[in-house]
């Protein structure tokens, strides 16, 4: 029998289904965090600096909050706010993923009998 596994994502969406963070935002976060720079994030993604820019923008509209901090002095850093919503998403991920695979174990997995 070919072995198998699940894969899946999580969004979370407002009520008109527009992301509010997803797995390319988490992306974005974390590029940030580790360039210092929004510039580099987007050369980095392969996205332009508008699409990075958006996507921050859209999601810092939606919460009422600045998740990011941009400064042309001392570079683009995460806020309080930003850092709790990436661990918050990587927590729900690690959730999701976990009851995922216990699901698709119950259900797909052979038994020993």
């Amino acid at each position: 029998m070919v072995s198998l596994r699940i894969r899946s994502r999580q969004w979370i969406v407002d009520e008109a289904d527009q992301i509010i963070m997803g797995e390319g935002r988490k992306e974005i976060l974390e590029t940030i965090e580790k360039t210092g720079s929004i510039n580099q994030t987007a050369k980095i993604m392969k996205m332009s600096y508008k699409g990075v820019w958006g996507r921050i923008k859209a999601t810092e509209s939606y919460l009422n909050q600045k998740i990011v901090n941009a400064d042309r002095k001392n570079g683009t850093r995460l806020t309080a706010e930003g850092k709790a919503l990436l661990e918050k998403y990587r927590t729900l991920k690690a959730c999701c993923i976990e009851a995922d695979n216990r699901c698709f174990d119950q259900l797909f997995k052979e038994t020993d009998e």
